[in-house]
């Protein structure tokens, strides 16, 4: 009997999160395809029509994760309003939010990432596409604000994305910090020298010279304790000392109170703290 797609996307649900509780048991090097199978009620060479090693079954996992945590950000109210930096920090938030509460099945990700360090950039996610073209209207949108500079290279940049989220996420396993302090700083101001290169216009020719060794870079350089919250703080306060605000007077600068007034119609919600999950 023929499966239809409903059925098919519910068995490859049940696969992964058949998986996701083993390898959180059991580890990834510890958990079969077998093992996954059973768990999941289908044959054992049935699961090969859905995932041909473990290693996609956790890319899967991913895959479905930054759809998601993609999905919840576009649907954020009032999302038109916000600034670049903004957009990227509430997209990044998202991806956290939505591996909470698998962190420990997320840790799993460093068995696949010692093996194979670029792995996690070189697949051919269909997440990573969706982030690509999300991001890029995100720098499109600061473009036509008059946020930034025009950016000649929106879809390299956009791109680079995806691999800052994965040195982001193995940030995040790494750090011990209370409820996750470290990464959110990291965040903040990775992010804020980001923006500040668009708006300086430096992006187009940082590009064009070495954004290559950016992505070789990623996984070494977003270590935690490599130092790279005092590099990313030192870059920040020379970029913001360096530059000239422009003069635009096509735009009006969005006020940032404090607090929202009451009569606000759609308010940014508070950014959520990342607690950590209770060891059971």
């Amino acid at each position: 009997m023929k499966t239809t797609r409903q059925q098919q996307d519910a068995t490859r649900r049940q696969i992964v999160a058949s998986a996701v509780d083993l390898m959180t048991r059991q580890g990834f090097d510890g958990t079969t395809m077998k093992d996954i199978a059973r768990a999941a009620g289908i044959g054992d060479a049935t699961i090969y029509k859905y995932f041909p090693t473990k290693d996609r079954i956790v890319l899967g996992y991913m895959d479905e994760a930054v759809r998601s945590a993609l999905a919840d950000t576009l649907a954020t109210p009032g999302l038109a309003d916000y600034d670049l930096q903004e957009k990227l920090q509430r997209l990044t938030d998202a991806v956290l939010e939505r591996l909470l509460p698998d962190r420990e099945f997320v840790a799993e990700l460093r068995t696949l990432a010692r093996r194979s360090p670029l792995s996690m950039l070189a697949e051919p996610l269909s997440a990573r596409q969706a982030l690509r073209e999300a991001v890029a209207g995100f720098i499109e949108a600061a473009e036509a604000s008059g946020e930034i500079e025009p950016c000649d290279f929106k879809g390299v940049a956009s791109g680079l994305y995806g691999d800052y989220l994965a040195g982001v996420v193995a940030y995040w396993l790494a750090d011990e910090s209370d409820e996750f302090a470290d990464t959110t700083q990291l965040v903040d101001l990775s992010l804020g020298v980001a923006v500040l290169a668009l708006r300086a216009g430096l992006v187009n020719r940082v590009l064009q010279l070495g954004g290559f060794m950016l992505r070789s870079q990623m996984a070494r350089f977003m270590q935690h304790g490599s130092g790279l919250v005092g590099v990313l703080r030192m870059a920040k306060s020379a970029l913001a000392d360096t530059m000239v605000p422009p003069v635009d007077t096509t735009r009006t600068t969005r006020a940032r109170p404090a607090a929202p007034p009451p009569e606000a119609d759609a308010p940014k919600p508070a950014r959520k703290p990342r607690t950590r999950k209770a060891t059971p």
